[in-house]
């Protein structure tokens, strides 16, 4: 996030409402939450953080981060699909009803709490943050051996490298790679990984993270994203790098001469 492109928006009126990413999903780069507080409070606004990519990966505090709200999901740490989370910093902060009815949810929404999904979420995270410092630990060194593996690729970019990201987050882009390409081919040697975001990785477009970076059309289409998790070990990190090894020759010729490598 660039702070001062941040400051020249807020400079153009009173801001209501802004919202910040804590952690990219494609890219894993953790934004500078906290600094960006700053300004908007200045300004007058006030600020959401949506920490669902970050969760159960690094420290999330909301007063840490200065933030008014910040939304969190349980999927991403195991929990149960379709339970979510709005974190608030001070309670007459609530937002309004979309929904009335009964009074369950303090007025919040109306309708019975889903009480197994609330203790699978709780239980999700309670599981998550006690083992988070050192499951993330190994994680990073993986994800570290994975990209000595891809970035020996010549012409090879590893996105946002060069600063704080995610632990378990590569997103890798050759520029004469087609990203559906490789995409399916890793999936026939058993290998899972994505064009952009798991939300629109259906659609066959450039990202647009990279867009917004500043990166040009014949990198932007090429980024694969890779995802490590707790089960992930060492002998996976061979054989995707092996895998990598014995695809990218072909992938690359193909899109160099237009030629299918079937």
């Amino acid at each position: 996030m660039d702070l001062n492109a941040l400051r020249t928006m807020l400079a153009q009126g009173p801001p209501v409402l802004v919202s910040i990413m804590l952690a990219n999903n494609e890219t894993g780069a953790i934004q500078p939450v906290a600094e960006a507080a700053h300004l908007i409070r200045e300004a007058g606004g006030l600020l959401h953080v949506d920490a669902v990519q970050a969760i159960g990966k690094i420290s999330i505090d909301i007063n840490a981060l200065n933030a008014d709200f910040l939304s969190l999901s349980a999927h991403k740490v195991g929990g149960p699909k379709g339970m979510g989370a709005l974190v608030l910093a001070e309670n007459q902060m609530r937002p309004s009803a979309l929904i009335r009815g009964g009074g369950q949810e303090r007025g919040g929404r109306a309708g019975t709490e889903n009480v197994p999904g609330i203790v699978g979420f709780g239980a999700a995270v309670m599981a998550a943050e006690a083992s988070r410092v050192t499951d993330m630990a190994r994680i990073q060194t993986l994800r570290n051996r994975l990209e000595e593996g891809l970035g020996q690729t010549q012409g090879g970019v590893i996105f946002s490298q060069e600063i704080a990201r995610l632990p378990n987050t590569t997103l890798f882009g050759v520029p004469t790679l087609k990203a559906e390409t490789a995409v399916i081919r890793f999936d026939l040697e058993g290998v899972s990984v994505s064009s952009g975001s798991a939300c629109s990785s259906g659609k066959v477009q450039p990202s647009h993270v990279l867009k917004a970076m500043g990166y040009g059309p014949e990198i932007t289409r090429s980024a694969i994203r890779f995802s490590l998790g707790w089960e992930t070990t060492e002998a996976d990190i061979d054989r995707t790098i092996k895998t990598w090894r014995k695809l990218s020759g072909a992938l690359l010729r193909r899109d160099e001469t237009g030629l299918e490598p079937f």
